[in-house]
């Protein structure tokens, strides 16, 4: 098989078929001169440009604004567009690093010919030249703050101005005016009694400036117009706000009107309320003074009984059933984690179940619905005793601190839903600040024979001591209350101990009682029952300073 030459010979491409390459644009030298530029907010022209710059606080100041190793303070300009008012507020402005080039455009004009006709030069042509770069910008991107021009004539303003213009003999000349009770004065101006420097556009309700109404045979009034005479003084600023915001101002959409009528006048009013506002699902709660105990949860409640945990609730009832009153901390330890971080979370399964004693011995205590422990003895057995421990500082613990502790909890928890912790591993601490016991609660020898003693009882219930006489409740307290701060300092003591600190505090213990005849009232004596009196209080700190002392000389020596 023979090929031609002419097969193996390549095709020439059309011109029209070639695809079009555009030149490079010419590379020109960019001249390292540095300028800077301000970016001034009003007009200036050719003849304004020292007014600008002495507007700006001066050449000395912007070169130190614009020099390369100026400080953050240094860098901070102000704009005074009244420079010759001490307390007109300037415009802040900032200098920052800019990446731009200053151009010089020049554009080529028409010409025209005496005959009218067009030059043969080129027309509307621009050229630009690079002159530079421009490192740094001074720009004032804030809002003006609020101006406010007190009366220049007033002896403070003088003192003001004296002080810009270190006018010593005016410094030292300064003498505090006498305070006048003429806080509204006649205004100046046209006879009328209306004042010329204000503004006619200006609504005179903004003024201030209270207008008399007209006289009805006469179109002036006859009492001249008042104007206010203060003396106010404007503060350094009056707005810490420099950047524009929307405020979108528009109604809750939760809101609506409500309208009530007054009973006695008969007047409609109108307002509006929130009614998505949070509905409060807080245990019903009563004094020892009233009559009736709560025998159903409040209707707030009531109606979000259907949206928390059947099974929880059912437990609760039952642990009621068994015991008719219980502490929060006492009631949480027949629960799971999970169930009690559920109590704690719904905050409507409590009240469904209980309502709580606000005073009394009972006070802070869950009771259940329709029992009445001040008719029954048997109560006795739950009354609440509450110490505080007055040598311990309550201080908050930190952020890291909470942060573990939950972290903990949470660890907890899950263990306990996973079934991986045992009961024996729970962790028990004891609280070094406050101590809540119901007596039913304590397994004591000594104090448990102190509570079951049943010649040590009231006919009816007493609003501070329940149904225990003042003398055997004061005797139980004195031994839980030492019993527990001992055990607390890291000696348990003896029951002896205990009889012969009885024994010695006879006497104190009847001059308290003796100080409690008087009547308590209702409601106002919410202090917890078992604290300390102040001067007891006192006492034992005293007593734990001077025991620390002690210890640190002994073992000094």
């Amino acid at each position: 098989m023979q090929v031609s030459s002419s097969s193996l010979t390549p095709t020439a491409t059309p011109p029209e078929s070639r695809p079009y390459s555009a030149p490079e644009a010419p590379e020109h030298p960019l001249p390292q001169v540095p300028f800077y530029s301000i970016e001034y907010p009003g007009y200036v022209g050719p003849t304004s440009v020292p007014l600008a710059l002495s507007n700006l606080g001066g050449q000395s100041t912007l070169d130190s604004a614009f020099k390369r190793a100026a400080s953050k303070t240094e860098t901070l300009i102000e704009l005074k567009l009244r420079p010759g008012q001490p307390f007109a507020h300037p415009v802040p402005g900032d200098v920052v690093a800019t990446n731009n080039i200053l151009l010089k455009i020049v554009k080529r004009r028409r010409k025209k010919r005496l005959n009218g006709e067009m030059s043969d030069g080129a027309v509307g042509e621009y050229t630009a030249e690079a002159l530079g770069i421009i490192p740094k910008t001074a720009r004032f991107r804030s809002m003006v703050d609020y101006q406010y021009q007190p009366d220049m004539n007033d002896p403070v303003s003088k003192l003001r101005v004296a002080m810009d213009n270190m006018d010593v003999e005016a410094l030292q000349s300064y003498v505090i005016p006498e305070e006048k009770a003429n806080y509204m004065v006649p205004c100046e101006g046209s006879p009328s009694g209306t004042d010329m420097d204000l503004d006619a556009n200006l609504d005179p309700q903004l003024t201030g400036i209270p207008v008399p109404p007209p006289h009805p045979e006469s179109h002036s009034s006859s009492k001249p117009a008042m104007r206010s005479n203060l003396r106010l003084f404007p503060p350094p600023l009056f707005s810490r706000q420099t950047i524009p915001q929307a405020y979108n101002f528009k109604s809750n959409t939760a809101s609506m009107v409500s309208t009530s009528v007054d009973e006695e006048t008969g007047e409609e009013k109108k307002r509006l309320i929130n009614r998505m506002r949070w509905k409060g699902y807080g245990p019903a709660s009563i004094i020892f003074a009233d009559a009736i105990v709560p025998d159903k949860p409040p209707q707030v409640v009531e109606e979000g009984r259907d949206l928390i945990d059947q099974k929880i609730l059912k437990k609760l009832e039952t642990l009621f059933v068994e015991r008719p009153i219980w502490t929060r901390m006492s009631l949480f330890n027949q629960l799971p984690a999970n169930e009690t971080r559920e109590i704690l979370n719904s905050k409507a399964l409590l009240p469904l179940v209980c309502y709580v004693f606000q005073d009394g011995p009972w006070r802070d205590t869950l009771v259940r619905f329709s029992y009445d422990p001040r008719k029954d003895r048997s109560a006795r057995f739950y009354q609440r005793l509450y110490f505080r421990n007055a040598n311990h500082p309550i201080a908050r613990p930190s952020v890291i601190t909470r942060r573990q502790d939950r972290s903990a909890a949470n660890t907890q928890i899950r263990a306990m839903e996973e079934g991986t912790e045992k009961e024996a591993d729970r962790k028990r601490t004891v609280t070094k600040e406050t101590a809540a016991f119901q007596l039913c609660d304590i397994t004591d020898p000594m104090l448990k024979e102190m509570i079951d003693e049943p010649d040590d009882l009231r006919e009816e219930c007493n609003e501070r001591d329940g149904w225990y006489t003042s003398h055997a409740f004061e005797r139980i307290k004195t031994v839980l209350r030492h019993k527990f701060f001992s055990l607390l300092e890291g000696h348990p003591v003896s029951d002896e101990e205990c009889r012969a600190l009885l024994a010695n505090n006879e006497g104190s213990a009847k001059a308290t009682i003796a100080n409690r005849s008087h009547k308590l009232r209702a409601g106002k004596h919410n202090m917890a029952k078992g604290a300390l009196r102040p001067e007891d209080a006192a006492a034992m700190r005293l007593r734990a300073t001077l025991d620390r002392n002690a210890k640190t000389l002994q073992g000094l020596r």
